[in-house]
Formats: C-alpha cells, sequence, structure tokens
C-alpha cells in the first residue's frame, strides 16, 4: 500500500471523462506540516493572519486528475485543517484570519470534478464529511476562539470555493465586472453544494428563499452589487481598493477579539503512530482489528504520571499534556478509520486507566475558562466529540473494571449506540477479584460543556424531554457502578460476569448480520435528537441527499452529468421524479 500525506485539485473542460480509481491502494494521513504545504502558505502580519490558496495542479491526492483553478480534493482540505488547527494552538496573537486565492481572478473553483467523477461513493461521502468538518471548525474558530475569519474572494468563487468563503464570518468580493460567487452543481453536474452552501445562504447569511432557488440554479452566478443586495457576501469592492478594504475589516474584526496579548502558542508537535495490518498504536490510544467480524477495538488510556496537573503544566507540557495529547491521536485515529478502513463497520469504544487523573486533567480545562490554551483544548475536545457522532460507523461501549469512563472519557459511552457495564468484576482462578468493580463519573463536562452538534449536551440528547432523568443523574454522586447506572439509564445493559462475554459477542455478531447501508440511516436518525441546528441541517440533511444522488446514474453514471462534464455531451437523465 501507499501512504499518502495531502494534495489536491480540479478538472478542466475539454477532457475525457477519467477513470475510476482504486482508491484502496492508497492508505491517507491526515497528518502534515506547513513546511509541506503544496496549496496553502501562511502568512502572520501582527494580529491578523493571511491563508492563501494556491494549488498545485500536478499535487492531487491520487493520479487522474490535474488541480486546475484553485480547485480542491481532500488532500487540499488537509492542508487547510491544519493550517486551521494551527493558527488557533501556534498564534494566539492571531485574532483576524483572511482566506484569499493565489491565482489571479481565481479564488476558488470548489471540489475537483475529475476527482469526484473518478471516485469511488466512499470516497466521495468521506471527502464531503470531513470537508464539512473543516468548514464548521472555522466557523468555530470565529464563535468560540476570537479568530474571526473573513473571506476576501479575489475572483470567481464558485461551488465549494463559494462555500469556503460561506464558513467565513465576512465575505468580500472583487468588483472587477467579472469575478462572481455561485453554486452551479445543480445546473452543470446534476448534484448539490455538498458542504453546507444551500444551508448556509438561507440559515446563515439569510438569503431569501425564492432568491436561493434563483441563484442555485443559475451556473454564471451572482456579481457585484446584486450578491451585495441578495446578501450573498457582504461588500462589493473595486479591484484597485480591494487589499485595503479587506486590511481594514480584518483590523476592526482583530479589534474586537477576545484573544489574550502576549500569549505564546505552543507547537502541534508530530504525533507519535506506529501502523500495521492488525491495528493503531498512538502514545495514549490504540487500536486492534479484527478483520473477521469487522471490527475495531478502541482502547483510550488515561494519564499514566501522578502529579497533579496544572494550568502552568499544559502551558509547559505544551502538545504532551495529556489532554490535548489523547484528543489529537483520537482525532486522528477516527479520519484514518474512516477514510482507510471502510470494512471495519464496528468500534468497540474502551477505556484503561485512573478515573482520577482523568477528572483531574478534566478539572484544569473547567477551572482555566478564562485562559486561551484551556479554552482551546476543551474545544477540540468538543469538535473530535462531534468528528465522532456523525461518523458512519456503529459505536459500542463495553465498560469493565480497570476502566475509566469518567468526565471527558465519559463522552466516549455517551456518543456510543449502546453500552455494556459489567456487574461485579471477573472472578479470577481462586474464585476472587483484584480489581474494583467498573464505575461511571459524571462531571460538569457531560452536562453541557461538550454539546453535540445539536447545540445540546449527549446527556441531555440521551434523555431528551426528561428533565427528571437528567436530574437524577446529577444527584446521583460518583463513583456510579453498574446497577445504579442501568437504573438511571446511563447504560444500556448490565450482565455479570457470566453472560459478559456472550452478550457483547452477540451484539457484534448482531452488527455484522445487518446492511451495513441500513445501520448508517438507523443510527444518523437517531444520534440528533431535539432541535436542528446549522450543523444537524447540513449532516443529517445535506449531505444525505447529497450521498443519495450522488450514487445515482443521473450524476455518477456512464451518462450521468459528472461524468459527462466537460466532454462536450449533454448529460442523459432518468426524468423520473423518486
Amino acid at each position: 500500500m501507499t501512504i499518502v500525506n495531502v494534495t489536491a485539485q480540479a478538472g478542466a473542460t475539454g477532457e475525457a471523462a477519467p477513470p475510476h480509481v482504486d482508491e484502496q491502494a492508497i492508505v491517507v494521513s491526515f497528518q502534515t506540516t506547513p513546511d509541506r504545504y503544496r496549496h496553502w502558505s501562511i502568512g502572520i502580519d501582527g494580529p491578523v493572519a493571511t491563508l492563501t490558496m494556491a494549488v498545485d495542479e500536478g499535487g492531487a491526492l491520487v493520479p487522474g486528475y490535474a488541480l486546475k483553478l484553485n480547485s480542491y480534493d481532500l488532500g487540499v482540505d488537509i492542508e487547510l485543517y491544519d493550517a486551521v488547527q494551527r493558527l488557533r494552538f501556534e498564534h494566539p496573537e492571531v485574532r483576524a484570519v483572511v482566506i484569499t486565492g493565489g491565482l489571479d481572478k481565481v479564488f476558488c473553483a470548489g471540489a475537483n470534478i475529475r476527482m469526484l467523477a473518478s471516485s469511488s461513493h466512499a470516497w466521495k461521502v468521506n471527502f464531503c464529511k470531513f470537508t464539512n468538518e473543516t468548514r464548521n471548525g472555522i466557523e468555530d474558530a470565529t464563535a468560540s476562539s476570537g479568530q474571526t475569519y473573513l473571506a476576501a474572494v479575489n475572483g470567481t468563487a464558485s461551488g465549494g470555493g463559494y462555500e469556503l468563503a460561506l464558513a467565513c464570518d465576512q465575505i468580500l468580493l472583487v468588483d472587477d465586472g467579472s469575478s462572481a460567487v455561485s453554486l452551479p452543481e445543480l445546473p452543470l453536474l446534476g448534484v448539490l453544494p455538498g458542504t453546507g452552501g444551500l444551508t448556509r445562504i438561507v440559515d446563515k447569511r439569510h438569503v431569501r428563499r425564492d432568491l436561493a432557488d434563483v441563484f442555485a440554479t443559475l451556473p454564471e452566478g451572482v456579481r457585484g452589487e446584486t450578491a451585495v443586495r441578495w446578501r450573498l457576501v457582504d461588500e462589493s469592492v473595486p479591484r484597485n481598493a480591494f487589499a485595503r478594504r479587506v486590511r481594514e475589516c480584518a483590523e476592526q474584526a482583530a479589534e474586537g477579539s477576545s484573544r489574550p496579548g502576549g500569549a505564546t502558542g505552543i507547537p502541534l508537535t508530530p504525533l507519535e503512530c506506529a501502523a500495521t495490518d492488525d491495528g493503531v498504536r498512538y502514545r495514549h490510544v490504540r487500536a486492534q482489528f479484527d478483520r473477521s467480524v469487522g471490527t475495531v477495538s478502541i482502547t483510550v488510556s488515561g494519564p499514566t504520571t501522578g502529579e497533579a496537573p496544572t494550568l502552568a503544566a499544559l502551558h509547559e507540557q505544551g502538545a504532551d499534556f495529556w489532554s490535548l495529547a489523547v484528543v489529537r491521536e483520537l482525532d486522528d485515529l477516527i479520519l484514518h478509520l474512516r477514510t482507510n478502513e471502510l470494512e471495519l463497520g464496528t468500534w468497540l469504544l474502551r477505556t484503561d486507566g485512573d478515573a482520577g487523573r482523568v477528572l483531574a486533567h478534566d478539572q484544569v480545562l473547567i477551572d482555566n475558562a478564562g485562559d486561551w490554551l484551556a479554552t482551546e483544548v476543551l474545544h477540540y475536545v468538543k469538535r473530535t466529540l462531534k468528528r465522532l457522532d456523525v461518523t458512519s460507523r456503529s459505536l459500542i461501549a463495553p465498560i469493565e473494571p480497570g476502566s475509566c469512563f469518567a468526565g471527558s472519557l465519559l463522552e466516549l459511552a455517551l456518543a456510543a449506540d449502546r453500552s455494556y457495564m459489567l456487574s461485579g468484576t471477573f472472578e479470577d482462578a481462586d474464585g476472587g477479584s483484584a480489581a474494583a468493580p467498573a464505575a461511571l463519573v459524571v462531571t460538569a463536562l457531560n452536562d453541557g460543556l461538550l454539546p453535540m452538534g445539536n447545540g445540546l449536551s449527549r446527556l441531555g440528547t440521551r434523555f431528551l424531554g426528561d428533565d427528571d432523568a437528567v436530574r437524577r443523574v446529577r444527584e446521583a454522586g460518583v463513583p456510579i457502578e453498574a446497577d445504579d447506572a442501568l437504573d438511571l439509564g446511563l447504560v444500556t445493559f448490565a450482565p455479570d460476569d457470566l453472560d459478559w462475554e456472550d452478550e457483547v459477542r452477540l451484539a457484534v455478531e448482531e452488527r455484522a448480520s445487518f446492511s451495513p447501508d441500513a445501520l448508517t440511516g438507523l443510527e444518523a436518525n437517531y444520534r440528533f435528537a431535539g432541535p436542528e441546528t446549522l450543523e444537524t441541517k447540513i449532516f443529517g440533511r445535506l449531505t444525505a441527499w447529497q450521498n443519495w444522488i450522488f450514487n445515482r446514474p443521473n450524476a455518477s453514471g456512464a451518462d450521468g452529468a459528472l461524468r459527462r462534464f466537460g466532454t462536450g455531451q449533454r448529460a442523459t437523465f432518468d426524468r423520473k421524479r423518486v
């Protein structure tokens, strides 16, 4: 297998329809560093950072397409995700971030059409999901970290390029008579804007429904003052005044930022990771594969040091501080498994270690909400758990003696589709047991500090509409052993040691016998109970439709719009509405 670290982009008109690519011959790595970027550059000038997108045409992640006109593929987005993370952790002095294009009269042409046309359905789905998560991360940086993102649209922004701009808090469009914003997926490709475009223009920018309908059916898009009047952009600026106005807006955004003055960032050092055909191992997280039944056993280990963690230790240790180190590893593992291990459909979420040490590290984050780094770590935990929530895998949490499902790590069990907690202990050969029974510890982190995409805590989502159940959990005290956890509704089953192995085994085997497609639909339907938000619409509504449309012959068939684009031939559509 080939391990690939990043790259991406576009297809041009006039080319033959690309052949399908076997992505399974590639193992994608989500780790990179700015010195290895091929498509993005970071410039920092006082409180303002500029992310410039100048995509290397020859830097596609997989063979078969060129990344023309600042179009992007997964590799381009991997670099963008890395850059956004580094700006949050390594550059606390940055208060505003400008995203702009590095090519003449082109901001971004969107997702590379040749890539989409040649990719498998699973690749397209994972690509759209990661891209959505990266855009959400940009919005979270603006909302939670005091780093306001602005889009300096220096040329045409179409499809995913405009969607990248939509993730920013402000959009400035150059007024040169030709530059436009557009969502041309429907008229040109027979698909939908897959990274939140339709949702953001109406929910976020409050574009009127009828104007949104017109806009999304205009392949040429909308320019200048019309784009401003329709609320598609905030300002339209003549080219000779564009750079100056962008800087003014960035400085204004920076003035209102909560980022600290004089703070020192921490480097996001490379992760230590060893991967084999049987699993992946980091310092605090390990995954063991069982391909015979399609499972991954993921174990997250608690802190090993007995020293009491402090805020000073967080700043001194930086990326080595357990709370940050473990979430970086878990984030990377989720992305690796989602992209590279498609047939491992059931994830067993386990923990081991000392719950007290987990809680002590959590408390540093809770007690220092005013500290920029503690806040960033907490939001990173939030974003990684959200990534787990939208992952199309069955999640089962076995809770055994020696586990540490407490505080931040309890969220793993609360995120699971079902949980099994051993009642009592396992007997040894002499009929005794040295281990204490498994226990859960509920803290403030489980009661609103780590919200899901629906805006609720996982505890609140679990007991939606049952305030008494939430109150009983809050008042239960800690630790909570199996029988009490079952009574409180915190776990699904609590078998004893005689039934434990069979109960968990049967659950895994049952999952393996079901249709993976049906399971994905089942899990996605009940994971996000409660209110609908921008995020739940993007993942639950837009991407559900987009992924279905991607799989239809009208888009992806031999005569579909994606395959025919740029060949000079019109797509052939099955006209039945279904």
